[in-house]
C-alpha cells in the first residue's frame, strides 16, 4: 500500500473509532439525561400515549384523560370543576407543561415512578397499556367548594386556605380569579391562545394567589405579635392597661398613627381589649417592647422567612432584618416591610389553635399505584412548637373574645367556639390612593377543645364595586371563613 493510501486508512480509521466512541458516550452517559429531555419529541409523544392517572379528592376524581385524533398526543389531560380546583391540581398540557400537583407528581400520575418499575415490567410482557398512579389529596371538597363560592359571590381578587391545626392536612386551597385547564390541555392554535390570553391577563387567573402571592398581612398578624410578647415576657397580664397612647407617635418620627374602629377603648388598651378593637396603638408599642430580634424569632418558628412545599412550593412569608425602630414597630400591626402568603396566616392560626405546636402542612394523603396498592403514605409530622401552650391559649382567649363581643362577629356559630381576627392592609406607594386589602383569619373548636380547623381568607377589592370604607376583614373576610369552618364541622 502506498504512502497516500495508508494516510487515508488511519484517517478514516480514527473517525470510525471517533464515531463509535460518541455513539457510546451519547447511548450510556447521556442517554438517560436525552430521554427525558422536555425537547424529546419521543417523550412528549410517550406521555400523551397513554391514560394518565388521577388527583382524588373525597373519593372521587377531580381529572381524567380523554383519547383525541389528528394528532401524535393519543390522549389529552380532562378536569372536572377545573377553575374550583386549579390552585390545587394545577395544569397538564400537551404544549404548555404542567404545573401544581400535576407537575409536582408527574412521574405517579404518568407511570414513570421507580416504584411503579415492576407494574411496567409486566404491563409491556403482558401488552397492556401502560397505567399512571393517582394522588390522593387531603382536600374537603365541601369546604373547598364554599372557599371558592364565597370568593366568586364577591368578584374579588383573593384567596382561602384552610388547614387541619391537629394534622397540618390541607382542607381547602382557592384563589379568583381562576381558569379552566381543560381549555388549554391540548396542542392546537386554539388552545395556544387561549392560554397566551390567560397568562397576559391583569388580573392573573394563572397566578397562584394562596401559595405565591405575598401581601402585607395587616391587622391578622397582631395575633402573633400577641404571642410574641407573652412569649417572650414583654407582657405577662393580656387584662393590665398597657399604657400606649391613641394616637401613637412612632418613635424616631414625627409621623402618628390612629385607629381604624371610630369610639373605641385603645387609648392605654390591655392587650385583650386591644385585639377586641384592633387597637393600633397597643400593637406598635408591643413590638417595639418585644425587639426585632424576638419578633422575627418568633415570626419564623410559625414559617416566616421559609419556602413550604406541600409539596407544591410556596413562596416565602417576610419578616426581614436590620428594621430600624419605627419599621418594627408597624411590623407589630402586619405593615412596614412584612409580607406573608395566605398560607402562612393560616399557618399561624393554626399553630396557635394547637396550642402552639405548628404542624407541617402538607396536601397529599396517599400515592397510589394502578393496581390500588400505596406506593407513599402521607403523615401529620411537627414543624415547630411555635410557643408555649400557656401562650397560645391565652392568644385564643383573646382571639375568641373578638369574635364574641368584638370586630370578628360575623364569624360566630352557633354552639361552636370561634376564635378570630379582622385585618385591613395598606399597600403601595401611596396608601391613600390604593384600595387596601382585606384579611381575616380564625379557627373552630371541637368540644373537647381541639381544633379541626382553620382558615385565612384574603381578599384584594381593587375592582370591587364597593365604598372603600366598606373594605374590612370582618365585612369581606370573615362570613367567607365562616362558610369554611361550617363545611368541615358538618363532615
Amino acid at each position: 500500500m502506498n504512502r497516500p493510501l495508508r494516510h487515508i486508512a488511519v484517517f478514516c480509521g480514527v473517525l470510525t473509532l471517533a464515531l463509535l466512541l460518541r455513539a457510546t458516550w451519547v447511548q450510556f452517559a447521556e442517554g438517560e439525561s436525552l430521554a427525558k429531555d422536555e425537547k424529546n419529541r419521543r417523550v412528549q409523544i410517550e406521555a400523551f400515549s397513554h391514560p394518565r392517572g388521577d388527583i382524588i379528592v373525597g373519593g372521587k376524581p377531580i381529572t381524567g384523560s380523554k383519547e383525541v385524533s389528528g394528532t401524535d398526543f393519543k390522549y389529552q389531560r380532562t378536569f372536572k370543576e377545573g377553575p374550583m380546583y386549579a390552585p390545587v391540581t394545577g395544569y397538564f398540557s400537551q404544549a404548555q407543561g404542567a404545573t401544581f400537583l400535576e407537575g409536582v407528581e408527574n412521574d405517579v400520575l404518568s407511570g414513570d415512578d421507580d416504584r411503579l418499575f415492576i407494574r411496567r415490567t409486566l404491563d409491556m410482557l403482558t401488552g397492556e397499556k401502560r397505567q399512571g398512579g393517582d394522588v390522593i389529596t387531603t382536600i374537603d371538597p365541601k369546604a373547598q367548594q364554599a372557599a371558592y363560592k364565597g370568593l366568586v359571590d364577591l368578584n374579588a381578587r383573593g384567596a382561602v386556605v384552610a388547614l387541619d391545626p391537629r394534622s397540618g392536612k390541607v382542607l381547602a386551597m382557592a384563589s379568583t380569579p381562576s381558569y379552566d385547564p381543560s381549555v388549554f390541555a391540548g396542542i392546537s392554535q386554539k388552545e395556544g391562545k387561549e392560554f397566551t390570553r390567560l397568562s397576559k391577563n391583569k388580573d392573573k387567573p394563572l397566578s397562584n394567589r394562596a401559595l405565591r402571592e405575598i401581601y402585607p398581612p395587616g391587622s391578622t398578624f397582631k395575633i402573633l405579635t400577641a404571642a410574641a410578647a407573652l412569649e417572650h415576657g414583654a407582657i405577662d397580664d393580656i387584662d393590665e392597661p398597657t399604657g400606649a397612647k391613641a394616637p401613637y407617635k412612632l418613635p424616631l418620627s414625627s409621623t402618628t398613627i390612629g385607629n381604624d374602629v371610630t369610639g373605641a377603648p385603645c387609648d392605654k388598651a390591655s392587650l385583650k381589649v386591644s385585639m377586641q378593637w384592633s387597637c393600633n396603638n397597643v400593637f406598635l408599642d408591643t413590638a417595639l417592647k418585644v425587639g426585632e430580634d424576638d419578633m422575627r424569632e418568633t415570626a419564623e418558628k410559625f414559617g416566616f422567612n421559609k419556602q413550604q412545599f406541600i409539596p407544591v412550593r410556596s413562596s416565602a412569608s417576610s419578616y426581614p432584618d436590620g428594621l430600624d425602630k419605627p419599621q418594627t414597630a408597624l411590623t407589630g400591626m402586619g405593615q412596614g416591610s412584612l409580607t406573608s402568603t395566605p398560607l402562612q396566616m393560616a399557618m399561624v392560626a393554626a399553630g396557635l389553635a394547637n396550642d402552639g405546636k405548628l404542624m407541617k402542612p402538607y396536601m397529599v394523603e396517599e400515592l397510589r399505584g394502578p393496581d390500588l396498592s400505596t406506593i407513599e403514605k402521607g403523615s401529620p409530622e411537627v414543624l415547630n412548637q411555635a410557643v408555649s401552650e400557656d401562650t397560645a391559649g391565652k392568644v385564643q382567649e383573646m382571639m375568641e373574645h373578638t369574635v364574641e363581643e368584638g370586630t370578628a362577629n360575623k364569624a360566630k356559630i352557633d354552639g361552636v367556639t370561634v376564635g378570630g381576627k379582622t385585618g385591613t392592609a395598606q399597600h403601595g406607594s401611596d396608601v391613600n390612593d390604593e384600595r387596601p386589602y382585606a384579611w381575616f383569619v380564625s379557627y373552630a373548636k371541637n368540644e373537647d377543645g381541639s381544633s379541626p380547623v382553620a382558615v385565612a381568607v384574603f381578599v384584594d377589592p381593587k375592582d370591587m364595586n364597593i365604598p372603600r370604607e366598606e373594605i374590612a376583614g370582618g365585612k369581606l373576610g370573615a362570613p367567607i371563613a365562616k362558610a369554611v369552618m361550617e363545611a368541615v364541622l358538618d363532615d
